[in-house]
């Protein structure tokens, strides 16, 4: 058994170990003492009014969604960096030439891990700056679908916590005016 399945093994088996005795220690320590009031819905703090079966406004879950799908597309940003990044220093021939092929090793390492660097030729600098534009217009059109996806959210209203009811296609709500009470001339006054 390699030491790294050794390592994993030893980390899940510590993990389950201190998982079930914080369980089998709180089941022995706390008092049981059930009651309703104990088992009713808990709301932030606040008493739970009518039933849980109510119409949820799903502007939080879209924009939740939302969220969650632009931070993740974000995440795929970094490796293209980093091989953008890289590109462009292997093939800037104003720097040295170690510098240059660590900077080749870090999009592909030459030879086994930990292996030195300098037994591999010094990287071509025109194939390394190519590399550099490809990763560069790979990013550029993967930001484009970005956008085109977030430009149509905008226009379709999903960004707009909001909205105005005549893009609903429902009859607004009639207004309800507030009439002032009137006074009788006369009445009470003496005349």
């Amino acid at each position: 058994m390699s030491d790294l399945v050794l390592f994993l093994v030893i980390f899940i088996l510590a993990g389950g170990g201190l998982l079930a005795a914080n369980l089998v220690i709180g089941r022995l320590v706390r008092p049981e003492k059930p009651s309703p009031e104990k088992a009713e819905v808990y709301e932030c703090g606040e008493s739970p009014i009518g039933s849980a079966w109510v119409q949820f406004d799903l502007r939080f879950y879209v924009v939740a969604l939302l969220f969650v799908i632009f931070d993740v597309e974000l995440a795929f940003f970094f490796p293209w960096a980093v091989v953008f990044g890289s590109a462009a220093r292997a093939g800037d021939e104003s720097k040295p030439a170690d510098v240059r092929m660590q900077a080749a090793a870090a999009i592909q390492p030459h030879g086994e891990p930990g292996a030195s660097a300098t037994a591999a030729p010094p990287p071509d600098p025109a194939a390394a700056r190519e590399l550099a534009w490809v990763a560069f217009a790979d990013i550029l059109v993967f930001f484009g679908v970005l956008l085109v996806g977030f430009a149509y959210l905008w226009k379709r209203g999903d960004l707009a916590w909001v909205r105005s009811v005549s893009s609903e296609g429902v009859a607004p709500l009639p207004l309800v005016v507030k009439e002032e009470p009137r006074q009788l001339v006369g009445a009470g006054t003496g005349s």
